[in-house]
């Protein structure tokens, strides 16, 4: 029979392409949020893909017609329950006449169903993230994912294997629900990182706490009584007003060039805090004589255009540093790049708080304080959380991450930066060096309690298999939360929202850095990247068959007694991303 396949006849490029791009706005839910990996493909476009290297073409250019409309239909995200069990017949009807052809006997759809006939086999030997083998899941294929990366490989796990064998609730295992069994994968890492997550915050929630203001006067009328005059308005109880804190936001610094002078110069690029309609905010850069330090002052417009604002602060947030070159605010030296790469390598660059980020109970919006506006030792001593994680380590055996950043072998004294990665000229050499003390502690912190919950799982009886699983979800969590735990995070004035790290597929040096609080109620704390685990994990369990997943190098196929009815795969493309290097920020963590 003709087996020319749909793929290389048509496919409706615009139309996936449009939901595909529509797919990279979705967050909640989707495989993405289980971990970070760099160049997901879209779900739906993978789905076409795999649907159209194993349907037939049309005999005519006529039938491209209600191909084309299927296909609109079928790869749209999530996906139509009743467009892909119609995508699943059409491939195992062709499947079946295959086979058929193949063994010289008649196998049909039936046989397929019942496991009588092997499925399709899809092979994908640079699954990465895993859109490509979780599509082909979906399509009713069994799917092989090789990877050599570890930590793509653990995603994979936990994306096509773990969500479809451990999904269920099971009353032969032990777990979490009422009766002692296992209560199903979501529910079991939900209820071990919740419990978690109180025992962190016990232990260094110290380290993040509120700011309390005021007190201030509040004023209700009292009720009317039947038979008793109007009372006035009475002034009474006083409340103080409690402020969250979600994000702290700092400036790298260095001391001045001109040696008669020796003041901290800041080296922030921008000043934005908010940038919307009618409520611009920035911070106001003054020289303070006595300290020899910049003060920061929170300043606000109401005007309509980030242009009539500028003019109404009297400076351009904007036009601070540029390309590593900044100025002093006392004596306006300017310190060169090369200057402060110098400090940078003596470890010479310091840090200083520009303004704190807060949240109200009942005010929709952030508060943003400046220096001056927030308590005494505020902000936790530096001596004080080394001593903290000194204690942690010597207890729990663990260790902060000093493997060295990755750097050209001619180059031992890191003058240059690499494929992905331009921190090495300024100084940071080791993974340890990307933190705060602050974060290094809370990241150690909860990886210690990783460990007792895996204890405390053994203490549950619970099956080793099951407890690999929970834990490596809950390690997952952990490590993906990282990435916005760096001293490379950006503040976005536009969505008054923090970066996280790896907003790029590359790690650049950042001068006015925001350090997130993991505890705060605003996008990438602990608990909102621990509910985007849960709901995804939700998502995979739907789904009953689960994926071959191999570690391995697509160089060398472990598959001699297998043959594939299709190869979908997306190679890398040559230096366009160094995965190794970049994920090795998440392998540090995860091997502790």
């Amino acid at each position: 029979m003709n087996d020319k396949r749909l793929i290389e006849d048509f496919l409706p490029i615009q139309n996936i392409g449009e939901e595909a791009s529509k797919e990279k706005s979705i967050r909640k839910g989707h495989i993405s949020t289980l971990h970070l990996w760099w160049a997901r493909r879209p779900l739906v476009a993978c789905r076409a893909a795999i649907y159209a290297t194993l349907v037939p073409a049309p005999s005519t250019k006529n039938g491209r017609g209600p191909k084309s409309d299927f296909l609109k239909r079928l790869c749209k995200y999530p996906g139509d329950p009743k467009e892909i069990k119609t995508a699943i017949e059409h491939i195992y009807e062709i499947h079946a006449k295959r086979l058929s052809q193949e063994l010289g006997k008649e196998i049909t759809v039936k046989d397929i169903k019942e496991g009588k006939a092997p499925k399709p086999k899809i092979l994908d030997m640079f699954a990465g993230g895993g859109s490509i083998p979780l599509e082909a899941l979906r399509l009713g294929c069994d799917a092989y994912a090789l990877e050599l990366n570890p930590v793509a490989h653990i995603i994979e796990l936990a994306t096509l294997v773990y969500p479809q064998k451990y999904g269920k609730p099971d009353k032969t295992k032990r777990g979490c629900s009422e009766d002692g069994t296992w209560a199903g994968l979501a529910k079991e890492v939900e209820y071990w990182g919740k419990w978690m997550i109180e025992k962190v915050k016990e232990e260094i929630g110290d380290l993040y706490p509120v700011i309390r203001k005021g007190p201030f006067i509040k004023q209700e009328e009292q009720i009317e009584l039947e038979g008793f005059p109007k009372r006035p308005k009475q002034k009474i109880l006083k409340f103080e007003e409690v402020l969250i804190p979600v994000a702290y936001l700092w400036t790298r610094t260095v001391k001045c060039k001109n040696p008669n002078c020796q003041a901290t110069v800041p080296l922030l690029r921008q000043t934005w805090l908010c940038k919307k309609k009618n409520r611009f905010i920035a911070l106001k850069v003054e020289p303070d004589t006595k300290t020899k330090k910049p003060k920061f002052t929170v300043v606000s417009s109401n005007k309509n255009t980030e242009k009539e604002a500028i003019k109404d602060f009297g400076f351009n947030p904007s036009n601070f540093s540029k390309g590593g070159n900044a100025e002093c605010i006392f004596c306006r030296t300017i310190c060169d790049s090369d200057y402060v790469k110098a400090e940078g390598k003596a470890k010479r660059i310091g840090r200083q708080l520009m303004a704190v980020v807060c949240t109200k109970k009942g005010y929709k919006g952030k508060i943003y304080l400046a220096p001056n506006e927030i308590p005494k030792d505020f902000i936790p001593d530096d001596k004080e959380i080394w001593q903290r994680l000194e204690k942690l380590c010597e207890e729990t055996g663990l260790t902060i991450p000093e493997e060295s950043l990755p750097r050209f072998k001619d180059d031992e004294n890191y003058e240059r930066g690499t494929l992905g990665f331009g921190v090495q000229p300024y100084g940071f050499t080791k993974w340890s060096g990307l933190f705060l003390p602050r974060q290094l502690l809370t990241i150690l912190t909860f990886i210690k309690w990783i460990r007792i919950v895996y204890d405390r799982l053994l203490l549950n009886n619970y099956n080793e298999e099951n407890i690999k699983v929970v834990i490596t979800y809950i390690a997952l969590w952990v490590s993906n939360m990282t990435n916005s735990n760096t001293s490379f995070c950006r503040w976005i004035p536009q969505n008054q929202q923090m970066g996280s790290t790896y907003s790029r597929n590359a790690i650049s040096m950042v001068w006015d850095f925001t350090e997130i609080n993991p505890f705060g109620n605003a996008s990438g704390n602990s608990e909102e990247y621990f509910k985007r685990l849960i709901i995804a994990i939700e998502n995979l369990t739907s789904m009953d068959n689960s994926a071959i997943v191999i570690r391995d190098s697509a160089t060398k196929l472990s598959f001699s007694d297998v043959s594939f009815d299709g190869i979908v795969t997306d190679p890398p493309y040559y230096d366009n991303i160094p995965y190794s290097d970049i994920s090795d920020f998440f392998y540090v963590w995860l091997k502790r």
